[in-house]
């Protein structure tokens, strides 16, 4: 057998490449994988599933045992599958859905009992599971039951009543007419009673269809709050180092002030001298300005130096018809292409 270090290196990275990979896959599905022991799935029905999903959390006892797999729709009944590691389920076990947090969340509860297994391939009937009873559907049930009453007939009752009892103690009319008077605010109040349970019926029905925006808010909340930590830390980390190093300029500056001080008095001297000596720079410069663009102008042309010698030859000199240098110590007119100024 070859070792690695002979065969197709190549080849050798691809297949360890592959293993890693399955490795990985393996790891992160390692509880839908059923080779790898993680329980056992179990089916019951229920009336409806009251908001139960995928993923929410199986308990027994209050420890979270497993999680739910699947809610499907069985006829009129609801098929919940789930699994469960390292507990027992008994054959006459129980199931409920319960409320997880007051934002709606479910869990599914069971409650293991019986001598024997509970078979995985037979459900647990419907007559051995639970729903919630549903905040909403509490309210709904009220308003429908406030309005059933006949809120008149209830005073008259009360009227009748108060009239039988006349003759009673003192203390029994004034209870008695309080009744009266109670029913004669409920009666009078009766519609306002019923827009009020109808209005609470219907905030809690949107809270309950808000479920999962309400958690995200929440969620979207914890991140800002944590990155508001971060930035804090940050700052703080930042503060700090500016701190330190104020110290270390402080103590680099106490270090050397022997040093620097002689410098920093020369320093000074050299800037009061060119201080003083403000004006006559500015007035030399103004003053180098012309020499310097005669100069340009002398050597503009070329890799020469141009210029003119007046006084060489003699003066202008008219004799016997003749003319001597006529133009005398006059500059010459400069070509278009010459810059101005004298040479």
């Amino acid at each position: 057998m070859k070792p690695l270090k002979q065969r197709n290196q190549a080849a050798v990275g691809g297949v360890t490449l592959v293993l890693l990979t399955l490795v990985v896959i393996a790891t992160y599905f390692s509880d839908r994988i059923p080779l790898f022991g993680n329980g056992t799935t179990y089916a019951a029905y229920f009336a409806e599933s009251a908001g139960l999903a995928p993923e929410n959390e199986v308990e027994v006892a209050g420890v979270k045992v497993g999680q739910v797999t699947s809610v499907s729709l069985a006829g009129k009944k609801v098929l919940v599958k789930f699994r469960v590691k390292d507990t027992r389920v008994g054959d006459t076990s129980t199931a409920s859905i319960e409320i997880k947090t007051l934002l709606g969340e479910k869990y599914l509860a069971l409650r293991s009992s019986g001598a024997g297994n509970q078979d995985p391939n037979v459900a647990i009937p419907v007559q051995r599971t639970r729903t919630p009873f549903e905040l909403q559907d509490a309210f709904k049930q009220l308003s429908s039951t406030v309005g059933d009453i006949n809120t008149q007939q209830l005073a008259d009752s009360f009227n009748v009543l108060s009239d039988s009892l006349k003759d009673s103690p003192q203390h029994m009319k004034d209870a008695l007419t309080g009744l009266s008077s109670l029913s004669k605010t409920v009666s009078s109040r009766d519609q306002q009673l019923k827009q009020l349970l109808a209005n609470t019926s219907g905030v809690s029905k949107t809270l309950a269809d808000r479920n999962a925006q309400l958690q995200r808010i929440i969620s979207d909340g914890d991140l800002l709050l944590a990155e508001l930590q971060s930035r804090k830390d940050a700052i703080s980390a930042l503060l700090k180092g500016t701190q330190q190093l104020s110290a270390q300029l402080s103590g680099l500056v106490a270090d050397n002030r022997q040093q620097l001080k002689p410098t920093l008095e020369k320093l000074g001297k050299v800037t009061d001298v060119l201080q003083r000596n403000q004006d006559n720079l500015a007035h030399s410069l103004a003053l180098m300005a012309p020499f310097a663009r005669v100069g340009a102008n002398a050597t503009g042309n070329g890799r020469w130096f141009e210029g003119y010698l007046c006084g060489l030859l003699p003066p202008t000199i008219t004799a016997l018809g003749l003319h001597i240098n006529p133009e005398g110590c006059t500059p010459p007119i400069a070509a278009p292409n010459q810059g101005v100024g004298g040479r």
